[in-house]
């Protein structure tokens, strides 16, 4: 899944959920079940989402939604095997990039 957002240093939950086309409660729900999503919190106490939040939702999107995934299966996942799980990931969406420039491409000829 490609994931079209601006750069920018912190992302707003609406964001964040509109970008993964979710609801904002699957993505609060989320941060509390995985301890690898930590957004910072501002005075108000909303949300600021950082580009490795982002990337870690990525992943946790993979696995669960794409990949069918339990939450408890992409936590031991995730716990097990780190490094396997991010490198795979990384790769995906690299090839998935390339794929919607490759399409973009193509749609403008």
């Amino acid at each position: 899944m490609h994931i079209d957002l601006p750069e920018k240093r912190y992302y707003k939950i609406g964001e964040v959920a509109e970008a993964f086309k979710v609801n904002t409660s699957l993505v609060r729900f989320w941060e509390k079940e995985f301890s690898i999503i930590k957004p910072k919190k501002n005075a108000k106490g909303n949300r600021l989402f950082t580009q490795e939040d982002i990337k870690n939702f990525k992943l946790i999107f993979n696995l669960v939604k794409e990949r069918g995934f339990t939450l408890e299966g992409a936590k031991q996942k995730l716990k097990k095997n780190p490094e396997g799980v991010y490198n795979t990931h990384e790769i995906i969406s690299r090839l998935e990039a390339v794929r919607a420039e490759l399409q973009k491409i193509k749609n403008q000829l």
